[in-house]
């Protein structure tokens, strides 16, 4: 099977510096083949037989724990799995740098996404999908108020990524072995 791994919070401070030929070094030593990396934002392609995404997550956060010394939380997804992301999307791309996917470990609870009053965070739109939020922001990402409003409400592992690494990483993953 072959997955996407997106860790959360690599390399965006000194203290969770992680080197991607590192990671790669990791992936390959718990036995997973064809290891790509995308980025240094912690995006990794592999190829591993087992299909239980839930321990294949913990057994790579628990590794970067180990050897690394970072222990960032691991979501997954199977490469059809990020295909039906971008199907699936619910709001308009207008602009792909401004269009985040905050993939989460488990389906999004629309409780907590619809609890928050629009007023709170507009002009900033969101859209909840299978076990993903669709977010857009106009205004850019310097000041954005709906991931810390969402953050403080929901205790689900994610992480964010652009609407351009979404598509890119599915292109690679869909044109490796």
């Amino acid at each position: 099977m072959r997955y996407v791994a997106l860790l959360r919070g690599i390399n965006v401070s000194p203290r969770t510096q992680i080197a991607m030929a590192d990671l790669r070094a990791l992936l390959e030593g718990l036995g997973y083949g064809d290891v790509r990396t995308h980025l240094r934002s912690g995006n990794a392609l592999f190829t591993a037989a087992e299909e239980d995404a839930a321990g294949l997550a913990a057994r790579i956060g628990r590794r970067c724990a180990e050897e690394l010394g970072v222990g960032p939380a691991v979501i997954l997804r199977t490469v059809p799995e990020l295909r039906a992301v971008v199907e699936e999307n619910p709001l308009e791309v207008r602009d792909p740098a401004r269009f985040m996917v905050v993939f989460q470990a488990e389906a999004p609870d629309r409780k907590v996404v619809d609890g928050i009053d629009p007023a709170l965070y507009a002009p900033e739109e969101v859209a909840a999908g299978r076990r993903e939020l669709y977010m857009y922001f106009p205004d850019g990402l310097r000041r954005t108020k709906l991931p810390a409003l969402l953050e403080e409400r929901s205790r689900v592992p994610a992480t964010m990524r652009n609407w351009n690494t979404v598509t890119r990483l599915l292109s690679l993953g869909e044109s490796s072995p």
